[in-house]
C-alpha cells in the first residue's frame, strides 16, 4: 500500500466527477489523520473469541496501514467496527462511498455526489452494488482498499465488475447490524496484501490453514440451477484451468449443486425465517459435505456481465452469491479476466467457515499466476 493521503485525494478529485464514486470526502480532517488514533479510546472492544493480543501478525502499530487512506462504505461506514479497527491500526479514512440512495432506482447500484455510480471500465454499465462506490474507488486507485458489506453478493459483485479482490467474511466473524444474519462486514482491495491487513487489524489475526499447493477444490459454472451466460462462464473457467495448470488447485471431476436459494433468501430477507428453513437446511448439508472432504468450492461471482444503468430486467445478478449468504460462509472475488465487450469477469471462491485469511492467501497466489493477464489491468 503505498498510496499516500495526499495521492488519493488528488485522484479523488480528479476522477471521482465522472465516476461519482464518493458521496463525501473529507480533505481536511484526512490530511491531519495521519498519526494513529489512540486504540483503547476508538478501537472499539475486543471481539469474543478474537483476541487482540499474541495474534500470528505483527503489533498493529507495525502494520503496512500505518498512514493509508481508506474509504467507507454508505453513510454510516465510519462508524462501523472495521472502520475504527482500521483506524486504531494507522489507516485514514478519507470519505465515504456511494450506495443505492433514497429514491435512487435500485439498478444503478449508487448514487454519488455526482450523480449514478459509474464502472470505470464501460461507463454506461452499472459497477455493482451495493458496495458500488467501494469497488469504484479501489478500482481507479483512489483509495487502495474500502469497507463494505455484503448481505446477497454486495461486495463480491462490485468486485468482480470492476475487477477488484472483494472478501464477504464469515458470518459473526465481525459485528453486523443486519439482525436477519445475511449481511456480513468486508473489504475491497487493490490486491490481497490489502485484504490481509484488513484481515489483521479487524480480528487481531491471521492464520490461514490452506492444505499445500495444489488445494483440492470443485468447480460449479451454475451451482445447478443458475442461467450463466456463456462469456461468463467461459472467462471463470479460462481462469481455473490456469490456476490448475500452474499447480494452485486441483480439480475435482464430480459436478456440484445446491438448491436455489432464492425464494429463501427472500423469505429470511422479508422477515419469514421459517419459510426458508428445509432449503437451508438442505444446503447446509450438501456445503458441509463438500467442505468435509474439499477445501474450496469455485463459481462465477455472477451469472451475468455488467448491464447498463436501466437495469437487467428480471434476472438476479445475486444467483450465484446469496446462496453463501444464507449458509455463512466466507466468499471472495478474484478477477478473472475480461467479456468480449471489455468489462471485468470475477471468480467466486468459497472456503468453509473460518476460513477467510486461507481465502486472501489463494487471492494471493492467484495474483502472481495471473497478474500479467488480469491483475495488471487498470480502467486509470
Amino acid at each position: 500500500m503505498t498510496v499516500t493521503v495526499a495521492e488519493a485525494l488528488g485522484r479523488i478529485a480528479r476522477l471521482d466527477p465522472a465516476l461519482s464514486a464518493f458521496t463525501e470526502v473529507w480533505p481536511d480532517a484526512a490530511q491531519q489523520g495521519g498519526t494513529p488514533p489512540d486504540r483503547t479510546a476508538d478501537g472499539g472492544p475486543p471481539l469474543p473469541g478474537v483476541p487482540l493480543s499474541g495474534s500470528t501478525g505483527p503489533p498493529f502499530s507495525e502494520m503496512p496501514l500505518s498512514g493509508a487512506p481508506f474509504a467507507v462504505k454508505g453513510p454510516a461506514g465510519i462508524r462501523g467496527y472495521a472502520a475504527r479497527r482500521l483506524r486504531a491500526a494507522g489507516a485514514v479514512p478519507v470519505g465515504s462511498t456511494a450506495v443505492p440512495g433514497p429514491g435512487t432506482h435500485w439498478q444503478t447500484w449508487g448514487l454519488g455526489a455526482h450523480g449514478p455510480t459509474r464502472n470505470p471500465w464501460r461507463p454506461d454499465r452499472t459497477p455493482g452494488g451495493s458496495s458500488a462506490g467501494s469497488a469504484v474507488a479501489v478500482a481507479t486507485g483512489m483509495v487502495p482498499l474500502a469497507t463494505g458489506s455484503d448481505g446477497a453478493g454486495s461486495v463480491r459483485i462490485p468486485a468482480a465488475w470492476c475487477g477488484v479482490l472483494g472478501l464477504r467474511t464469515t458470518a459473526g466473524l465481525l459485528p453486523s447490524p443486519d439482525r436477519t444474519g445475511l449481511a456480513s462486514a468486508g473489504v475491497l482491495a487493490a490486491d490481497a496484501a490489502g485484504a490481509q491487513a484488513y484481515l489483521r487489524s479487524v480480528t487481531g489475526r491471521y492464520e490461514p490453514s490452506l492444505p499445500e499447493f495444489p488445494v483440492p477444490a470443485v468447480w460449479s459454472s451454475d451451482l445447478g440451477f443458475a442461467e450463466v451466460d456463456d462469456e461468463v462462464e467461459r472467462v471463470a473457467r479460462r481462469a481455473v484451468e490456469r490456476m490448475a495448470a500452474a499447480g494452485l488447485v486441483r480439480l475435482d471431476a464430480t459436478s456440484y449443486a445446491l438448491l436455489d436459494p432464492c425464494d429463501a433468501w427472500l423469505a429470511v430477507r422479508g422477515g419469514q425465517p421459517d419459510l426458508a428453513t428445509a432449503v437451508r437446511a438442505e444446503n447446509d448439508h450438501r456445503l458441509a459435505s463438500l467442505f468435509a472432504r474439499t477445501p474450496l468450492l469455485l463459481t462465477p461471482v455472477t451469472p451475468n456481465r455488467p448491464h447498463g444503468h436501466e437495469g437487467p430486467g428480471e434476472r438476479y445478478s445475486t444467483s450465484l452469491t446469496w446462496a453463501f449468504n444464507l449458509s455463512g460462509h466466507p466468499a471472495a472475488s478474484i478477477p478473472a479476466g475480461f467479456d468480449p465487450d471489455g468489462c471485468p469477469v470475477g471468480l467466486q471462491i468459497v472456503a468453509a467457515h473460518g476460513q477467510d485469511a486461507s481465502l486472501v492467501e489463494l487471492a494471493r497466489a492467484a495474483e502472481l499466476i495471473m497478474k500479467r493477464r488480469v491483475w495488471s489491468a487498470s480502467p486509470r
